[in-house]
């Protein structure tokens, strides 16, 4: 049988074989330049985006021109999953944290295909519930941790979701990432690269030490690995399930 993945982008990957020829013909590819804002708070979400290696951020916009990362959304997932399911109106800004190529779908197509097929539909939920286990994290971890704790987990995320070690993220975005100062991103960064954990220089990040930064994260970089690792793990369908042997 042959393994190679039909997508790099893992919702697309796991589907199973009839959702993904389902799909497919319907998917367009884009690419996505950093800081593009894919819908604003109170538009309707156009097009559902599976990135390959880029990251979306979902983003809050406060009333004093605030604005707070509450979720990251990469290459094993999809960004519209809520707009897909329900209402298009956007509840929060999405923007492009880490640029890169992506499969696209018109969202009116995806809710009809999802209305045809009840596996795919099951597919976006779980996704969604994994967003919004990530959304709820992000919540208590911006309330309880530390800036350094906060930030070395979302660097990790980012690693993660992008697949790639060097990074391109201003001290504003990390602010936002992790709903603190600049100036206060700015001495956490200092210290992880004193420690050896990253390299950093005028918004290029380089990580050097994975395993340094987990143990500097809090224990949210891992719960929310455990949620999405439990929720999106393949399921595998009737007819591709291992069949047992009689006698």
């Amino acid at each position: 049988m042959d393994s190679t993945p039909r997508s790099p982008n893992g919702f697309l990957s796991n589907l199973s074989a009839d959702d993904f020829e389902l799909i497919r013909p319907h998917l367009k590819t884009a690419d996505l330049a950093q800081d593009l804002v894919l819908v604003a708070v109170g538009d309707a979400l156009k097009r559902a985006y599976l990135p390959h290696r880029g990251v979306i951020s979902l983003v809050v916009d406060l009333a004093r021109g605030e604005h707070v990362q509450i979720a990251m959304i990469g290459r094993q997932s999809i960004f519209g999953v809520f707009s897909a399911l329900g209402d298009p109106t956007a509840l929060n800004s999405a923007v492009v944290l880490v640029p890169g190529p992506a499969s696209t779908i018109d969202l009116d197509r995806l809710r009809a295909l999802a209305d045809q097929s009840a596996t795919l539909r099951s597919a976006l939920i779980r996704h969604g519930l994994a967003v919004y286990a990530q959304i709820q994290q992000t919540a208590g971890c911006n309330a309880s941790h530390t800036v350094e704790s906060r930030l070395a987990r979302c660097l990790l995320q980012t690693h993660d979701l992008s697949g790639g070690c060097k990074l391109l993220l201003t001290q504003e975005a990390m602010a936002q990432m992790i709903g603190a100062r600049r100036n206060s991103v700015s001495l956490v960064a200092s210290t992880l690269q004193q420690a050896n954990y990253i390299h950093y220089s005028r918004g290029h990040i380089e990580i050097l030490d994975v395993e340094g930064l987990s143990k500097t994260a809090c224990e949210c970089y891992a719960s929310v690995k455990s949620q999405y690792d439990r929720l999106l793990r393949p399921r595998c369908t009737p007819e591709e399930a291992p069949r047992s042997r009689a006698g």
